[in-house]
């Protein structure tokens, strides 16, 4: 008896997770109090939500397409905040200028520069540090590690051990004021370019996995190596172009979080290596999806807490992992062959 095609169930999508993220914005409103404060605090949030994806993006690619474990991932953050630095202090005469066009082209161009030198850097990394110790998660832990020390080291000798200033430009400062019952809300320029960003990073990522013949090949060749390599594909060199996209979107994610911070120090990337292992524990280890509401979370969770209970504040992203693996012990989307 042949199946019709309408027979065949369909996997039906889970947006309890999704729903989260709406009811957490929706819990901060009777909390705040101010509708004009609260939609401030969750504008943010938001941001800061979709700059900590755009970084822990490629962390989970990394992982999950390759099964690789990278705790050097922060380095490539680091190196990508720096190069901006660089380029933007090069580029004085458009990020300092009052024209919008300009400031956003001297964003852009550091951008592509960052991305480009975490990118070859992580194509060093893999060749050098990660290439051997495949399939070996504690070895992949502790040799990363020890790369992310030693990047730290380098970024000293080339940039020094202070702090550099990353100022925002001109255009970029300030912010849009909403007029909400009498009261002002205050949305940040470079809050809105960084939702932005981040939203197009998510849906490029999304596309490409899921409706490309590369991401069709490279999620093949995690569940059947041999038969992929049988019809004539390269796996290895696909899985190396995983591991680059993922370094660059890490140096692309520095450039925000340096924005983000105004400044950058050599130890910017293990300051937030914490934060973006707790953003994919929540998110299901391997999910761009899971990732992508995890780091929503985490955002707004920040923004309220911090201004409602400052002092918990810094307790918040964890108190939040836990509540998340206590409801769902493998994250919201959990992947099916972990």
């Amino acid at each position: 008896m042949t199946a019709r095609a309408g027979d065949i169930p369909k996997a039906r999508f889970d947006g309890i997770p999704l729903a989260l993220v709406g009811a957490v914005m929706a819990a901060g409103l009777p909390l705040v109090g101010s509708a004009s404060t609260w939609l401030t605090l969750t504008a943010a949030g938001l941001a800061m939500g979709l700059i900590v994806f755009v970084i822990a993006s490629g962390l989970t690619l990394v992982f999950g397409l390759m099964d690789v474990l990278n705790f050097g991932h922060g380095v490539f953050v680091a190196f990508g905040a720096f190069v901006a630095t660089s380029v933007m202090a090069g580029m004085a005469g458009w990020s300092g200028a009052d024209s919008l066009l300009l400031n956003l082209g001297a964003i852009f161009i550091a951008m592509l520069a960052a991305m480009a030198v975490a990118g070859a850097l992580g194509l060093a990394f893999e060749r050098v540090l990660v290439r051997p110790v495949y399939g070996q998660h504690l070895k992949q832990i502790l040799i990363t590690m020890g790369g992310m020390i030693i990047g730290e080291e380098f970024i000293k000798v080339i940039w020094g051990p202070d702090q550099i200033p990353l100022p925002l430009p001109p255009a970029l400062r300030g912010a849009f004021l909403i007029d909400i019952g009498g009261e002002q809300a205050a949305i940040e320029k470079y809050r809105v370019l960084a939702v932005v960003l981040g939203l197009v990073v998510f849906a490029v990522l999304l596309w490409t996995l899921n409706r490309t013949k590369l991401g069709l090949l490279v999620r093949a060749g995690v569940q059947d190596r041999e038969m992929v390599e049988a019809l004539g594909y390269r796996i290895r060199r696909l899985f190396v172009g995983v591991f680059v996209a993922g370094s660059a979107l890490a140096g692309l994610g520095g450039v925000l979080w340096g924005l983000y911070q105004q400044s950058v120090v050599p130890q910017i990337g293990g300051q937030v290596n914490v934060l973006l292992f707790i953003v994919i524990i929540i998110g299901g280890l391997g999910s761009t999806l899971g990732c992508f509401v995890g780091a929503l979370l985490v955002g707004l969770l920040a923004n309220y807490s911090g201004f409602l209970v400052p002092k918990l504040a810094l307790f918040s992203n964890i108190a939040l992992m836990v509540a998340v693996l206590l409801w769902r012990p493998r994250g919201l989307y959990p992947v099916t062959s972990r």
